[in-house]
This record gives structure tokens, C-alpha cells and sequence, in this order.
């Protein structure tokens, strides 16, 4: 048994639940008479919907299919060979349901070193070798190919991505070594850090081959054909295949530093992949791949036992699995139909929702409002949102004609929901206003409508208390922007019944939002997590911290945007809004900031101007602000933030605000947007030990977003 055998058959046994991936060896008479080729298929022999993934025992097969391409190779009896996947899904890269259960260092070294020393041996092979890659391929995928001689990339291809930074690794099998010698530093810095840090943006066909990553790109339906008929085009010397050549000078220089610009800027130096990465790829100048792999080996290891990746693989588990199962939502089957949709209100957040409506759930989506010029320029945003889909090419002109359409706006709610089969009503913030609107759309819409109110602080059960049926009234609390931002809170009343909470998460799923059950608390749980948070910097601001201290003291959470930025973004009036609500109802917590109300007072949008391109406090607010003499350092702002966090999510768990903290998380990941190198925020309470000072206890169970014990 070879050395690259025993290393992987150690490490499978810690991969107890791996989807074992299958190397199929085929072999093809070539055209143009160019020879005999042997082509490897990677096939999880799952329906063609499950990803592949490589753990230990894939990575075993894979090389033994190398041993008998190998041989083939150097007994001339083949003049190339190809690594393809099954049909749309190429490769997505490590099986990370191991990884997670790694608990010591030189195991997660061998996952490593096994990767590379099996990838090596496509480029190591004595005839030359291509990676057709014909459908989704990520990660481990995308490495594979990068080690053999050419690339061809289907026109089809959805999905291509390197996103081990999104997650708290670095592409750890040749990503980082081999991509900037392939292609040059600057793109690879763009692959690797950019788009990974923008959400784990992914390219589809047309970039990679434009990129440079890809040789040739062929039409979807006959890929595989096409790339053979390419294949032997090259072997036989009738195409030449070109590369630029690679800047290592300056440039390559000039790609790193802006690679650790993109990462202060998004991660504030708080997690250390992209640094780690971007090390590699400056150390790989020279082109010593050699160097390069080992250096990829030890960052790999070291991330796999960090609390980053963990963090971040369990976050990633939130948005793929729980998301999809929401904790506490009722038997799917009661659900009742919708095949009308009724917007009580034609601002610009009802005609975002009256959009989002139409497009997901193509049935009529009708508006209403205080007046017809109100009405009119809500239908008017609709059409003209379509219209821009029509422009980019999304939709066609029959689509937008039938959208169009669908949509209408009346000023009788009579008229428009008399046969609407849910209704969300998206008007001013005030309890009574809600009241009362909810009492019209009764008296006129049909007795199984579902009543959704938009609400983001007010409670749920008050709103529906005068009402002949309260059990059909649910919370339905989008975020803005709606049309970006996947969270919707589902609020249940006190008297709410489960066939219209069935309802609603029957419709956020045809939504394509994240839906989460929450409980009837005020503010529910984003706004509560985010206004304590923003709260207490609002707080030591008053006290006497200049604002820039303030500011700066979260930094190294590494989060979207800084606190008085979000702010400026949700509205101060909105902040003080719900600051405001939270202090009704817990005012030994939350305050109401006397410099908050003097800047809505003035009128001022935000804390800051942007004349120069970055945030400057704004003159007129640092006149109106009054201070204190408490001046605090950034660490001390930073462990008052963390632990009012703190104490707040264990008093909303303790409540039952949701089911457990992985909902929370779960929230502020697709709600707000906080990143998955945090988790959310509860694992990195816990890894800061903030958890255990503030409750005396855990978030979560050793194991679970943290090295098992």
C-alpha cells in the first residue's frame, strides 16, 4: 500500500458518515485518430441533485484510479486522460461533515498532505491531462482540475467557486498555489478573496473561461463531446493553446496588498483565512508550487482547529439545513392555498413586498392606499422594477406583460380583497393605526384570508385583540432591502391557529425566504439583538466615548458595517422608534439616547457625511451631541457590547423568544447580515468566554461551532 493509501485509509476513520465518492475509469478512441484516452468520473451515485464531495475515502478512489491511468500511461497505451463529473455537478469540494469532527492537529494535516498528494499525480502522469468541467464545481473541485494540464468549463455551468475564506479556510489542495501561476495574481486575488468575502459570490461558465481558468468552453448539451473533439484537436497539435504571461513583479505585489485592503474592510483583521491565504499566494511568486503546498498543508491544519471554521462551517449548516426545517413551524399539509395577494399600503416598503409577491407567487397582487396618487406610484415602482428585469435581460417581454398584468391598485379595500387570500399591511409603526386597518381588511376580506402584519417591534396579539378572528393574524416581518436581505421573522399571536401559521410558511417558502418562528416578544429578535447592541454604544457615547472609539471598538467582530452606519441605513427615526418600544418594555435594559432624539429631532439622516467617499461625523451632529466625562478605552466599549449581547440572547432563550440559540444565529446571519466567521454571534460568545461570565453557561454544547472536547 503506498504512502498517500495509508494516510487516507487513517484519516476515512474519522469520517464515519462520508458520501463516498466513485472514480469511474472510461476510455474513448479519440477523434481525428488522435489515440486512446482515459477519462476518470467522479460519481457520489446519488441522484444528479446531491453534490459530490471528497472526503478520505473519495480521495482513495480517486488515486487508485490514477494507479491504473498510470500505468496505461507509461505503457503507452493511452495519449491522455481527463477527469469529468456526473452529469451538471462536477465537484463541490471537501466533505465537511468531517472536518467538523477533526480534533487534533495532525489529522487535520493528513486531510491535507492526502489531498495534494493525490491531486499531484494528474500533473505528475507522463501524458497530458484535462479537467472538463461540466458542472457545478467549488472547492476541492475547482483544485482538482487546476492540477492538470488544460481545462475546458460547460457554457451551463451555474456555480464555480473557491469559498474556503467564506468559511473560515483557504483553498488548502492547489487553490492558492496554483491559481495565481495559472492565471496571475490579481485575478486569483479576486477568486479567492473577493468573492469569497462578497457573500461567496460564484462565477458562472462565461468568467471562468474569460478568467483565464478555463481553455475553451463548449455548449452544455453535447459538453462532454464538444471538449473530446477539443482534446484530440490539442493532442494532435492542431490547436495551440496560449497563456498570458504572468506579471510577478509589481503587479503580483500590488494584487496582494489589495487583497489585505478587501480583507481589513470586510473582516477588520477578526479572521485570519484571508490572511492566510493571501500569505501563500505572495510567498508562490517565484512559481515553487512545492512551497506552496506545504504552506497550504499547515494553514489548512491550523484553520481546520481554529474557531473560525467551525464557526463558519456551523453557520453554513444554518442556511443550508435548519433553514430549510424551521424549528416549531406546523404540519406543512395544513396550509391553505393563495391565489390572491392583498398590500394594505403603496410606500416604498408595501411596493417592495407587492413586487416580491407577484414575482415568487405569479398571482394577482393588488395595492391600496390613502389616496389614488399614493396608489398610482406604488403600482408605478412595480412596473418600473419589472420594466428594469425586462432591460437586464431577466425576464422576457411576455413574462413582464403577464407581471404587469397582474398587478393593481384600488382604493376600496372592499373592491380589492374581497376574494384576496392573504393580506399584509405595511403602514405607519403606531399599534392603533394597525388596529384599525386590520378591522377594514376583516369586515371585507374572505373568512380564511390570512391578516400578516409587516410589524418590526409591535406586538402581534395586541394588533389582533379586537379583532372577531384573531387566530389568523400572523407576524410576517421582512428585511430591508426586501428583495436582498432573506430572513422573514413568522410571528405567532397569542391566539394565532396553526393552519394559518401553516399558511405562512407555506408562502415564505415560495418566497424563497428563510423563515424563522418566533415568538410575540417586542421587537422579536433581530431588532432586539441589534437595538441592545447599538444601544449600549449609543450609551457610552453619552457617557463621554468619543464616537470614533466607539466605533472602533467592534471592528474586530468583523461585521458588515459599523454600528452608526447601520443606523444611517435602517433610519434614525426607526432606530429611535423601536428604542423607544424595547424601553416600554424592559427599561431596566434598554435606553432611549438623549443624543439619538436631538439628531432625529434636527432632521439628520445619520451620524455622518460622505463628501470624501468614507464617513466623516457630521459637523452639525458633533455640535448637537452632549457628553459625559467617561471616557472608555476600545476594549472596555467592546466587553460592555458583548456582554449586554450576551445577557440579552440568554433572557430571550430563557423567554422562548425561538426554539434555541441556532435560531438566533440563524436570524442574524440572514437578517442582519453578520458573518459566518462569527456563527451568527453565539459561538463566538462562547469562544470569548463572554457566555459563561454574563450566564454562567454555554450557548451551545462543546462540539457544536467549537473543537469537540
Amino acid at each position: 500500500m503506498s504512502t498517500t493509501a495509508e494516510l487516507l485509509k487513517g484519516a476515512a476513520e474519522l469520517f464515519p458518515g462520508e458520501v463516498v465518492t466513485q472514480a469511474h475509469v472510461r476510455h474513448f478512441d479519440l477523434p481525428l485518430g488522435a489515440g486512446r484516452f482515459a477519462l476518470i468520473t467522479l460519481d457520489n451515485g446519488h441522484d444528479h441533485t446531491r453534490p459530490t464531495t471528497l472526503g478520505p475515502q473519495s480521495l482513495a478512489n480517486i488515486d487508485a484510479a490514477i494507479d491504473l491511468v498510470e500505468k496505461e500511461a507509461a505503457a503507452g497505451e493511452i495519449v491522455g486522460a481527463g477527469v469529468t463529473g456526473k452529469p451538471f455537478i462536477f465537484a463541490v469540494g471537501a466533505d465537511l461533515k468531517g472536518v467538523e469532527l477533526l480534533k487534533r492537529h495532525e489529522d487535520a494535516l493528513a486531510i491535507g498532505r492526502g489531498g495534494h498528494d493525490v491531486f499531484k499525480r494528474l500533473a505528475a502522469l507522463a501524458v497530458p491531462t484535462f479537467a472538463y468541467y461540466n458542472g457545478a464545481a467549488m472547492g476541492g473541485g475547482v483544485e482538482i482540475g487546476l492540477h492538470c494540464s488544460y481545462r475546458t468549463v460547460s457554457a451551463a455551468l451555474p456555480a464555480f467557486s473557491l469559498p474556503e475564506v467564506f468559511l473560515g479556510l483557504v483553498p488548502g489542495w492547489g487553490g492558492c498555489t496554483l491559481l495565481p501561476n495559472l492565471i496571475g495574481a490579481e485575478k486569483a486575488v479576486s477568486v479567492i478573496i473577493e468573492n469569497s468575502l462578497s457573500q461567496n459570490r460564484q462565477l458562472k461558465g462565461e468568467q471562468v473561461h474569460a478568467l483565464g481558468i478555463a481553455d475553451a468552453i463548449f455548449e452544455g448539451a453535447d459538453f462532454l463531446e464538444q471538449s473530446l473533439a477539443w482534446t484530440a484537436a490539442v493532442l494532435k497539435g492542431e490547436i495551440a493553446v496560449e497563456r498570458p504571461e504572468i506579471d510577478r513583479g509589481e503587479g503580483w505585489d500590488r494584487a496582494v496588498a489589495k487583497g489585505r485592503a478587501v480583507a481589513d474592510a470586510k473582516v477588520h483583521g477578526a479572521a485570519p483565512a484571508a490572511y492566510r491565504a493571501l500569505d501563500i499566494i505572495a510567498a508562490v511568486r517565484d512559481g515553487d508550487l512545492q512551497a506552496g503546498f506545504d504552506a497550504e498543508d499547515r494553514a489548512l491544519a491550523d484553520l481546520i482547529m481554529g474557531g473560525e471554521l467551525r464557526s463558519g462551517i456551523y453557520a453554513f449548516n444554518l442556511v443550508q439545513k435548519r433553514a430549510k426545517r424551521p424549528a416549531g413551524a406546523p404540519d406543512r399539509n395544513l396550509a391553505r392555498p393563495v391565489t390572491k395577494v392583498g398590500v394594505v399600503g403603496a410606500g416604498l416598503m408595501a411596493s417592495q413586498l407587492a413586487l416580491l409577491f407577484l414575482r415568487r407567487l405569479e398571482v394577482p397582487v393588488v395595492l391600496t392606499d390613502i389616496d389614488q396618487e399614493r396608489v398610482d406610484r406604488g403600482v408605478g415602482y412595480v412596473h418600473a422594477e419589472i420594466d428594469k428585469l425586462l432591460g437586464r435581460g431577466r425576464i422576457g417581454q411576455d413574462h413582464a406583460n403577464r407581471l404587469k398584468a397582474l398587478v393593481s391598485g384600488v382604493l376600496d379595500k372592499a373592491e380589492g380583497f374581497a376574494d384576496a387570500d392573504f393580506v399584509i399591511e405595511a403602514v405607519f409603526e403606531e399599534t392603533a393605526v394597525k388596529q384599525r386597518v386590520f378591522a377594514e381588511v376583516e369586515a371585507v376580506a374572505p373568512a380564511h384570508a390570512i391578516l400578516a402584519t409587516n410589524t418590526s417591534s409591535l406586538s402581534v396579539s395586541e394588533m389582533a385583540s379586537q379583532l372577531e378572528h384573531p387566530e389568523r393574524v400572523v407576524g410576517f416581518h421582512f428585511f430591508n432591502p426586501v428583495a436582498v436581505l432573506p430572513l422573514l421573522e413568522i410571528v405567532r399571536g397569542e391566539r394565532t391557529d396553526d393552519a394559518s401559521l401553516a399558511t405562512a410558511f407555506a408562502v415564505a417558502r415560495k418566497l424563497k425566504k428563510t423563515a424563522v418562528l418566533v415568538k410575540d416578544a417586542p421587537a422579536f429578535v433581530v431588532n432586539r439583538v441589534l437595538t441592545r447592541f447599538m444601544g449600549e454604544i449609543q450609551n457610552v457615547i453619552d457617557e463621554g466615548t468619543p464616537v470614533e472609539v466607539a466605533e472602533r471598538a467592534v471592528e474586530p467582530l468583523g461585521l458588515p458595517m459599523s454600528p452608526l452606519v447601520l443606523l444611517e441605513l435602517v433610519g434614525p427615526a426607526i432606530g429611535l422608534h423601536v428604542s423607544e418600544t424595547l424601553h416600554r418594555a424592559f427599561p431596566d435594559r434598554f435606553t432611549v439616547s438623549p443624543n439619538l432624539r436631538a439628531v432625529v429631532a434636527a432632521g439628520k439622516r445619520g451620524f455622518y457625511v460622505h463628501d470624501s467617499g468614507s464617513p466623516v461625523l457630521d459637523p452639525e451632529v458633533a455640535a448637537l451631541l452632549e457628553q459625559g466625562d467617561t471616557v472608555l478605552t476600545e476594549e472596555q466599549v467592546r466587553a460592555r457590547v458583548l456582554d449586554a449581547v450576551a445577557q440579552e440572547i440568554g433572557l430571550m432563550l430563557d423567554e422562548g423568544v425561538v426554539a434555541e440559540a441556532q435560531d438566533i444565529d440563524l436570524c442574524l446571519i440572514t437578517g442582519a447580515g453578520w458573518p459566518f466567521h462569527l456563527g451568527g454571534v453565539t459561538p463566538y460568545l462562547d469562544r470569548e468566554g463572554v457566555s459563561e461570565r454574563v450566564n454562567g453557561r454555554r450557548f451551545l454544547e462543546p462540539g457544536v461551532a467549537s473543537v469537540p472536547e
